[in-house]
């Protein structure tokens, strides 16, 4: 007997929302700096709440921002560019910048501060030293569902293209001033904690509902949203929540990436609504894509399909799905915001700027981290004078 009932929130199909984690570094150091309360009470209301789109996260040198429900991808960049414009006054007087990347280049997970909120210190006491090196920036993106009976054949058609997005997003070369020698190190990282990693295949409602009762029951869980993986459900907003990708350092290659995912969403959704099925990648070569597309990125050979078929994921993007997805991008107002995949191609990803930085410097990580905060301010990949 199945005690939990999941409801699913009405949402407009295809909107968007998108929650952005940002590390506060200093700018003289490059190094992280504690300063999320100071931040979050500069800007709290009369009542001493958070601002809506200003939020909390695991530790004292992040902050979250997030849109409201956005009916385009342009809407929704110009959401977050509002959330940084408020942050700027205050940052500035504290010599503090903002940066993104799925792993600081070179600040050590020791000398981070926890939030003081119970939530936390549940999860640190749960997971330990696994909990304790969570010091990863990540960035989810939400695409609105009209119908609940949609969410599971849609997420699994998803897991088709988890290596596209995140060899794409990759952006956390370095750990602790070393090299890690893959693309997104944040990706193996992250999934070290209890509910994260690759969803479970489920084909039905019921199904997911039977494993959250048993979260529930056995402990693992309190709440559905300690559920931590890469794409899930989001049954409180009523959207099918992708976070897959490591932080992102720019508006624009955020933008082309959140109009990839809406895409995806959208496309399979019209195939759905046309009675045709939506693929499934069998679990084994879903795991397999996760991990090549951590170690090699951008030069990472996906697998496809069920039947092994394989291509190298730039080579597969520029002659299969971007074209598929182009005439969507046109309905959904983002086509600009999705070519913007072709230029993330043509400039490399963060990961391999990054290291070409560090090469440029001699090795030095601080280089890096400027070259980070330059980016974030211009909103674009920029090259930096060491």
């Amino acid at each position: 007997m199945v005690d939990v009932e999941i409801g699913f929130a009405t949402s407009e199909r295809s909107t968007v929302g998108i929650e952005w984690e940002l590390a506060l570094v200093d700018a003289d150091s490059g190094d992280l700096r504690q300063v999320a309360q100071t931040v979050l009470d500069a800007l709290a209301g009369p009542d001493g709440r958070e601002h809506p789109n200003v939020k909390q996260e695991l530790l004292l040198n992040t902050v979250e921002i997030v849109t409201d429900v956005c009916h385009t991808v342009g809407e929704a960049t110009a959401d977050l560019g509002r959330s940084l414009e408020l942050l700027r006054p205050i940052l500035d007087p504290l010599r503090v910048e903002l940066m993104c990347a799925g792993t600081h280049p070179f600040a050590r997970w020791t000398q981070q501060k926890v939030t003081d909120k119970q939530r936390y210190a549940t999860l640190i006491d749960r997971t330990q030293w696994w909990g304790r090196q969570m010091l990863i920036y990540g960035v989810h993106i939400h695409v609105g569902i009209e119908d609940r009976d949609k969410v599971l054949p849609i997420s699994r058609a998803l897991m088709a293209y988890y290596g596209h997005l995140q060899a794409l997003s990759a952006s956390s070369p370095f750990w602790g001033g070393e090299d890690t020698g893959y693309a997104s190190n944040r990706a193996l990282m992250f999934q070290q904690l209890p509910t994260a990693g690759l969803p479970f295949g489920f084909d039905e409602w019921p199904q997911l509902e039977r494993y959250v009762d048993d979260m529930l029951k056995t402990g693992v869980i309190d709440i559905f949203e300690e559920i931590r993986w890469d794409i899930r459900p989001s049954p409180k907003f009523g959207t099918i929540e992708v976070r897959v990708c490591d932080g992102i350092p720019t508006i624009a290659e955020l933008g082309a990436i959140a109009a990839l995912t809406q895409c995806l969403v959208e496309h399979y959704s019209r195939e759905l609504d046309a009675g045709r099925p939506t693929p499934t990648l069998p679990s084994w070569f879903a795991q397999e894509n996760k991990w090549r597309s951590a170690r090699y990125g951008m030069d990472t050979i996906l697998i496809l399909d069920e039947d092994g078929d394989e291509d190298l994921v730039t080579t597969d993007l520029t002659e299969r799905v971007l074209p598929m997805l182009e005439p969507v991008a046109e309905d959904l107002g983002c086509a600009t915001e999705l070519s913007g995949v072709r230029a993330i191609m043509e400039s490399g990803a963060s990961y391999q700027r990054q290291r070409q930085v560090a090469a440029r410097g001699g090795g030095a990580l601080d280089a890096v981290v400027r070259s980070l905060v330059a980016e974030m301010r211009a909103g674009r990949p920029v090259e930096v004078e060491l």
